[in-house]
């Protein structure tokens, strides 16, 4: 069997994505890979079940992104009313026909001839049984960038269904050394690659042509501050005391809010609670920031995380502050100040402003220099190019991958899939 090429000498298969986010939500792990990959593959990012209201029969639409143009977004939509009616095995049913139909007329061009088989690629455990072996696909690829069943509102059967996931992934992909560890019980060809940066982009935050945003210029005194999901990882406790430690310092959380009250979120003057903010814009933010913040609670949605933001924050040449999440610890220690206790958050913040450690600052920049997207993605590359080249000589000496089993293949309660959706990575 041999692979189309492109000029570059890299094989220009499609690609499938089944992702429990979506494509212009935050962006991160995968719209950063797949954005890159994109260059060389045709990609249709396939988002998990959107719930709406109404009784409307399900219906897939896509569009191309006009930054990627490589790449197809495909937005499913179940009302309430014929979510509830279907329930069960008939959803995964349904995930896969709403994916078919579009593969055998609109998109066949491109994803759905026989010449163009596949490689899927998995972020979504639950949409692994409705997918895995029934596209002629030529591999799947399990990029886990979380542990999903430890986030808040997991469906029970997530655990299950990423364990077939990972017996039926030809290769995977581990977004932190803790959850390698884990994933490669189950998979042997499972690879760390944590989240990489783009050192330009973060970079504009160290230049003098960069104004701030309109809505922190005005904030007078330091400034400490926050990019990222607002959800059930952060400590808000601890937020609330680093803003109640010093009046003139300004805190500052950017991002959207998810699966938490925000009515319950610590409120004083000094404590601005910034919304959602375009990627584009984050080093402008950044900019601003005297100390960089990464104010987790150590609790089970923390225990895997190997935030994005880590590097991103090195890039910009900022201070940063972190809780002592197991993957911040074992990879960032050398650059990132961690305390185990609030008191010694407090302090590090106020050690930093008063003295920033310029070494640190300067490993920071190194280590941003050397974790590229690109190099990752690059690396990625041959892992897959490596998995074919086993896949078709198993095939060749005529072995097969057992059928699915009967437990993969069961029913996938409505709450299962709806709660997937809002698992979402630092």
């Amino acid at each position: 069997m041999s692979l189309r090429e492109s000029s570059t000498g890299k094989s220009t298969f499609p690609i499938i994505v089944h992702s429990h986010l979506r494509w212009d939500w935050v962006w991160q792990r995968p719209q950063q890979f797949l954005s890159r990959f994109s260059k060389t593959h045709p990609i249709l990012f396939v988002e998990g079940p959107h719930i709406i209201e109404g009784n409307a029969d399900p219906r897939a639409r896509w569009r191309r992104d006009p930054k990627f143009p490589n790449v197809v977004v495909m937005h499913t939509e179940f009302s309430k009313t014929s979510w509830d009616k279907m329930g069960g095995a008939s959803v995964d049913i349904e995930r896969y026909c709403l994916l078919r139909q579009e593969l055998d007329s609109s998109l066949k061009s491109e994803f759905g001839q026989s010449s163009n088989k596949p490689v899927q690629w998995f972020y979504d455990p639950m949409a692994a049984p409705a997918f895995i072996g029934r596209l002629n696909e030529r591999a799947n690829v399990y990029d886990c960038m979380d542990e999903l069943s430890q986030f808040k509102g997991a469906p029970p059967e997530m655990i299950e269904r990423e364990r077939f996931l990972l017996s039926h992934a030809d290769v995977v992909f581990a977004g932190g050394r803790k959850i390698w560890e884990s994933k490669s019980r189950f998979n042997k060809n499972s690879h760390f690659y944590g989240c990489g940066v783009d050192v330009s982009h973060f970079a504009s935050a160290r230049k003098e042509s960069t104004p701030f945003p309109a809505d922190v210029a005005k904030l007078s005194g330091p400034t400490l501050g926050y990019f990222g999901v607002i959800d059930e990882r952060l400590d808000y406790e601890l937020i609330g005391k680093l803003a109640a430690a010093n009046a003139h310092w300004n805190i500052c959380m950017v991002g959207p809010v998810c699966k938490v009250d925000a009515n319950d979120f610590p409120q004083r003057k000094n404590l601005h609670w910034m919304g959602g903010r375009e990627y584009s814009d984050l080093p402008a933010y950044t900019k601003k920031f005297d100390v960089c913040l990464m104010p987790f609670a150590m609790n089970e949605a923390t225990e895997f995380i190997n935030p994005t933001k880590a590097l991103e924050y090195m890039a910009t040449a900022t201070p940063i502050v972190s809780s002592p999440v197991p993957d911040v610890v074992s990879n960032f220690s050398s650059v990132v100040q961690i305390a185990d206790t609030h008191d010694k958050f407090i302090s590090h913040c106020r050690q930093a402003l008063q003295s920033p450690d310029q070494s640190a600052i300067e490993r920071g920049l190194q280590m941003a220099s050397e974790n590229t997207w690109e190099a990752i993605v690059a690396k990625m590359e041959n892992h897959i190019a490596q998995a074919l080249e086993t896949r078709i000589a198993a095939q060749r000496e005529k072995i097969t991958i057992s059928p699915l089993p009967a437990a993969a293949k069961g029913v996938l309660p409505s709450a299962a899939v709806a709660s997937s959706q809002v698992a979402v990575p630092a």
